[in-house]
């Protein structure tokens, strides 16, 4: 199959002012993608998206009859447009505003302003989203990893599981905390992937308790996480884990990562 390319996107840019409209839409254009459609509206949005599904949506935080994460949620609970990869772009900085759409699986967080190598950096992401490109490991098959994906957001896991499997990766046990979790190592697996920030149990005592386990040390641990805080993220270095990544992470990069460690 052809390599897909930012050429063949078909994107919906849904912001309600004509002026951002067209700075968004000359900066696609100069990655050659001229496929966009318009929305001023969450309703109109999603009459855009049910009449015709793009490969990505691209908004802004506020819009006249709601907001991004009300188009988002949307998004999210229909089963034909769940894994639709979504881009936000937002002068907002707040950590607390900006987390529940790192929760959510978007593909990338762009500020407003923004300049054209972010632009590049989430449509590379989202063309890694939507193409097939399995690891090439000397010890593993992919397709025989068994994988641990713990987060208590199940957009979150949509999104990983879909990296994964773009990756070759399709033997997947789900688990909303850690706590979960625990229970469910002793089926055996090959490689976790967790959150940081989780009820019960989080991403760091998880962690504490595979390395500090006779049976589970050797287990790899990728860590996903939101958390900016340079307290925790230290905390987390120190727990054993492998490696770690940011919400919202580039799927090249995860790629990287995971054939880093499991071919450690």
């Amino acid at each position: 199959m052809a390599e897909l390319r930012s050429s063949d996107l078909n994107i919906l840019l849904v912001e309600p002012s004509a002026m951002q409209r067209k700075i968004i839409r000359k900066e696609l254009n100069k990655e050659r993608v001229d496929a966009i459609d318009e929305a001023g509206s969450v309703a109109t949005a999603l009459e855009r998206i049910h009449a015709v599904k793009p490969d990505l949506v691209i908004s802004c935080l506020y819009l006249p009859d709601g907001s991004a994460m009300d188009l988002l949620q949307q998004i999210r609970e229909s089963d034909e447009t769940s894994d639709l990869p979504f881009m936000l772009v937002s002068s907002e900085t707040r950590h607390s505003e900006l987390d529940q759409f790192k929760q959510s699986g978007v593909i990338a967080i762009l500020p407003k302003p923004f300049n054209h190598d972010h632009l590049v950096t989430a449509l590379n992401s989202t063309l890694d989203l939507l193409s097939n490109d399995e690891l090439d490991l000397e010890f593993y098959d992919p397709a025989s990893l068994r994988v641990l994906v713990v987060d208590d957001s199940r957009m979150a896991r949509n999104v990983i599981i879909k990296v994964l499997g773009n990756l070759g990766i399709d033997q997947i046990t789900q688990a909303e905390d850690g706590a979960e979790a625990i229970t469910l190592l002793p089926q055996g697996f090959d490689l976790v992937v967790t959150d940081f920030n989780m009820p019960q149990v989080n991403g760091l005592e998880l962690a504490e308790h595979i390395r500090n386990s006779a049976d589970y040390s050797h287990l790899p641990i990728l860590m996903v996480t939101s958390e900016s805080r340079q307290t925790h993220l230290s905390n987390v270095a120190k727990s054993g884990v492998n490696a770690m990544t940011d919400k919202p992470f580039e799927p090249a990069t995860v790629k990287q990562l995971l054939t880093r460690i499991l071919e450690a």
